[in-house]
């Protein structure tokens, strides 16, 4: 796990980490935090100007905090990595942030586990909430990007994580077509264009050099 922090342009306190980097052939550890604190920025100047705005003046209403915490979770991990471990990055926004990380985690996770808005659990599916669950949504997801955060209304939160999750996936495929023009043609996502240790371990049981034995099929 790494951490990064930065100042927005309002002058709120940008903290982001990631926990996982699926993504090594496009950015290092540096480098994928650098894209996650230009992200919170990005969201730290949409919250402050959500909440100096008059009431008859914000779209989504007034944001109640000039804080916010985001939990994002990595699109690329397979369903049968816990919740716990599937988590890509946190971000936090203002002093005040970090409170509400638990908060987003249980709907970031709450999502990945039901594969749905975790508001609809909350509001009319409450038989899918277990003990210890957060009790309010929403979260989003953008192809296939799970975002939950939490500090302002359920709505300005679902708006606030929809864009996070946009603008992540957009910046990740971007910088993919930069890394292929660079690479040229390739079977594999890495720069030594070899396979990945998942999909060899996955055939290491098979020895070509094990004798076949003969069968005969009878119908």
């Amino acid at each position: 796990m790494t951490m990064l922090e930065g100042i927005s342009s309002d002058g709120l306190t940008v903290r982001v980490g990631h926990r996982r980097n699926p993504y090594a052939y496009l950015f290092d550890g540096d480098q994928f935090d650098e894209l996650l604190l230009r992200l919170g920025r990005r969201r730290a100047d949409s919250i402050w100007r959500h909440h100096r705005s008059g009431e008859d003046r914000a779209p989504h209403g007034r944001y109640g905090r000039p804080c916010m915490a985001f939990v994002v979770m990595d699109a690329t991990a397979g369903a049968w990595v816990p919740d716990t471990e599937a988590v890509l990055a946190a971000i936090t926004i203002g002093t005040d942030g970090e409170r509400f990380l638990p908060n987003a985690a249980g709907k970031a996770c709450g999502h990945r586990r039901l594969g749905a808005n975790y508001g609809e659990a909350v509001l009319v599916d409450s038989h899918r909430c277990h003990s210890g669950g957060f009790r309010y949504g929403h979260s989003a997801e953008i192809r296939g990007q799970i975002v939950g955060a939490s500090s302002q209304t359920t709505d300005q939160d679902l708006y606030e994580a929809g864009h996070l999750a946009a603008d992540l996936v957009a910046a990740v495929n971007h910088a993919q077509v930069e890394w292929k023009e660079r690479a040229g043609p390739g079977e594999w996502f890495n720069d030594g264009d070899v396979p990945g240790e998942e999909c060899l371990a996955a055939v290491s049981w098979f020895n070509p050099t094990v004798s076949a034995t003969a069968g005969t099929a009878q119908g």
